[in-house]
């Protein structure tokens, strides 16, 4: 991480706890804090930034609330990671009309890597040439298939994914994505539109041609507002909805 032990004295629009926010958001992607690892006290990053106590706890309030790091009372403040049940099923926003836990089991289709379709690689941000591996998978709930993925992941951050690696791994895939190859996805886009099934994925989903479904394309970054990952999904809502909180 670069050094940073001074905050910059030139005048800046930016308020002093969103600088030291913007360097301790450096110091997790360069790697310096992992997921899972406790970072420094308040009162430690205060002395190494050379700022207030008070401006130290507001930038990590925020982070905080963005779920890169975790407060734990009496333990000290940790980096988020996916295998956390809050920051696990954030970016699943489809529960059980019932109320239910809407925990799901997933059932991989296939792994392969490709040159991508050129609407995915503007949307990875590729350079003309360098592939992706695309994943396909079904998300069931008590056996029932619920969500069809179609899911792409630029090549060169995730070479090495295989589909004998994926079935291996019995975690949140988005924590095998941070362990096992540095990516961690902090933040995402969707666009939501009503579908009708089409015969392949009406099949798959063990429904009727042309029965209603929700169309959900999620666009993951990570630091920097890096694209890593295009998701497609299609879900039967016949007996979950989508659920999201507004603030």
């Amino acid at each position: 991480m670069p050094d940073a032990s001074v905050v910059d004295p030139t005048p800046s629009f930016s308020p002093l706890y969103q600088q030291i926010k913007g360097l301790l958001v450096r110091g997790l992607e360069a790697g310096e804090w992992k997921p899972g690892d406790v970072i420094p006290s308040e009162i430690e990053l205060a002395a190494r930034f050379k700022v207030s106590q008070g401006t130290v706890r507001k930038a990590i309030d925020e982070l905080a609330t963005e779920n890169l790091l975790v407060r734990r009372q009496g333990k000290g403040t940790f980096v988020a990671t996916h295998a956390e049940e809050k920051v696990q099923y954030r970016f699943l926003r489809l529960r059980p009309d019932d109320g239910g836990a809407g925990s799901m089991q997933r059932r991989l289709l296939d792994c392969r890597r490709m040159r991508p379709p050129v609407d995915v690689a503007r949307a990875l941000d590729l350079k003309s040439g360098e592939t992706a591996v695309q994943l396909r998978r079904l998300l069931l709930a008590e056996g029932r298939p619920v969500v069809l993925d179609d899911i792409w992941l630029p090549g060169t951050p995730f070479k090495g994914l295989t589909i004998e690696r994926l079935q291996g791994w019995r975690g949140p895939m988005y924590r095998l994505f941070e362990t096992e190859f540095g990516v961690r996805m902090i933040r995402a886009e969707e666009k939501i539109r009503a579908v009708a099934a089409g015969s392949e994925e009406a099949d798959a989903l063990a429904l009727p041609a042309g029965a209603p479904l929700l169309s959900v394309e999620r666009l993951s970054l990570t630091y920097g507002d890096r694209p890593v990952e295009l998701r497609r999904g299609l879900y039967n809502t016949s007996s979950h909805h989508y659920r999201n909180e507004l603030s």
